[in-house]
Formats: C-alpha cells, structure tokens, sequence
C-alpha cells in the first residue's frame, strides 16, 4: 500500500513561522517527515508527496527522507497549486494503483489511528474518513475544522467546513480507494472547484463514505502559531516511537 501526502498550499497561517508549511520543524522534525514516518508505521511500502508551492525545496528534502525511513518518497507536482485541494488528491491518486492512506501534511496523528485506518478496507465503500466524535476537543480549531454528519451506519451524511449539524470532525487522515479521485473529477466536471470535501460530498451521497472513529486518540491540525505550539510541547510525547526512532 501507499501512502499520499498532500503538500502544494501556501500555508498562509503558518507564514510568520516558516516559508514552507510541510518542512515546519516541531520539536526538530520536519511535520512532512512525521507524516512519511507515520505512514511507514501503519504500513506503507512508498510514500508520494504532492508538491506544488515551494516545490524545489520540498522535493530536495524527500532523497534524503527516503533514506531515513527506509522507503521509496517520491514527489508528484501538481500543475496549478492555487487550486483546492482536490487536485492535488488527483495529482497523487494518478501515480498509484489500488488503496492507499491519504493525509494532510499538517496533521499528524498518534500510530493507532493510521494502523487501524489501513485496515479498513471494504467493498461498501470508496473511502474511510478517521473522524473524531470530540466536537469539543480543545486541540481543534472550531473555525478552521471540516465537520461531519453521520448516519445510522456511520457513514458520512454531509461533510464541510460550514454544515449547520455534526456529530464528529474531520481529522485529515482517509483510506481512499481510487473512487475518492474519480469523485473529485466528477465534481469538477459538475462545474465545482474541485475541493476533496466535494468529491467526499459526493461518495456521500452514494453511500460510498465510511467512518472510522479514533476514541481518545491523539491528533493535531498544525495550522497556525497556537496549533505549533501545542504540537511542540505534545508531539514529543504522544508520537514518542517516532522522535525515538529520528534520534537513533
């Protein structure tokens, strides 16, 4: 399996801290390297990571992260970095066959949730969304979270950054099958922006959208100063095997 990391946005609120969001260092580890590290843990034999602003640099990084963690990370630039997200999510999806883990490169997640994501594969679904049922968990920026609506199965009814009823959030980790591109191009084609929560609206709405619900485990959106800081202090702590593993 494969593990798909987006990275190509401009990390607008992270700019007072570093010029490159996905190269951010939290407690002196790069978040792109915690999620490449991350992913090796839960499974995956190659990592591809979406590049688009400040492509140069992170692609120059990646030879020497392959080496580290031991796995083959290669980089897939996304031709227009402007646009939503999803694009970048086709761009990855193109380079890969079957299944694979997709995560945001300023997530980063304690090993349970990625291990028990990979798992989840089914034939009722085109994508597994790890959500969390904490609306209230401190960690989250309620004006920056994507939210989700479930049904009676636990599958996802609505998903967005402004639906009016939730019942969980989004935690920026999925187990996409390649039904989640496909979903992104038909949203454009529909006359969309091309955002991964339009393509997820639409697995939605096919009942092709799974959950899995993390518990009480630990994750982090590192988006802005506050969200940094907390990652500085915490990660070292929740995501110990990994620093342990950088240090050896």
């Amino acid at each position: 399996m494969d593990a798909l990391i987006i990275a190509a946005g401009f990390g607008s609120r992270l700019r007072d801290l570093s010029d490159s969001k996905p190269l951010t260092p939290v407690a002196g580890v790069p978040l792109l390297e915690l999620g490449a590290r991350q992913a090796r843990a839960a499974g995956a034999q190659r990592v591809v990571v979406v590049t688009g602003h400040e492509a140069e640099r992170i692609e120059a990084f990646l030879p020497g992260l392959s080496d580290r963690i031991g796995i083959p990370v290669v980089a897939q630039r996304v031709a227009d970095w402007s646009k939503p997200n999803g694009w970048s999510v086709m761009a990855g999806a193109s380079v890969i066959d079957g299944n694979y883990l997709l995560m945001m490169s300023d997530h980063i997640f304690s090993a349970v949730i990625l291990r028990d994501l990979a798992r989840q594969h089914g034939a009722d679904r085109g994508v597994t969304l790890a959500v969390d049922r904490r609306c209230d968990n401190p960690l989250v920026d309620p004006d920056d979270a994507t939210w989700v609506r479930l049904d009676e199965r636990g599958f996802i009814r609505a998903i967005g950054k402004t639906i009016p009823e939730y019942d969980a959030v989004d935690c920026g980790a999925f187990l996409a099958t390649p039904e989640l591109a496909q979903a992104i191009q038909a949203a454009i084609d529909a006359g969309q922006a091309g955002s991964l929560s339009e393509g997820m609206q639409r697995l939605a709405d096919a009942g092709r959208a799974a959950t899995m619900e993390i518990g009480g485990a630990w994750w982090l959106d590192v988006d802005d100063p506050r969200a940094h800081e907390l990652a500085e202090a915490q990660a070292p702590v929740e995501l110990a095997e990994v620093y342990q593993a950088v240090r050896a």
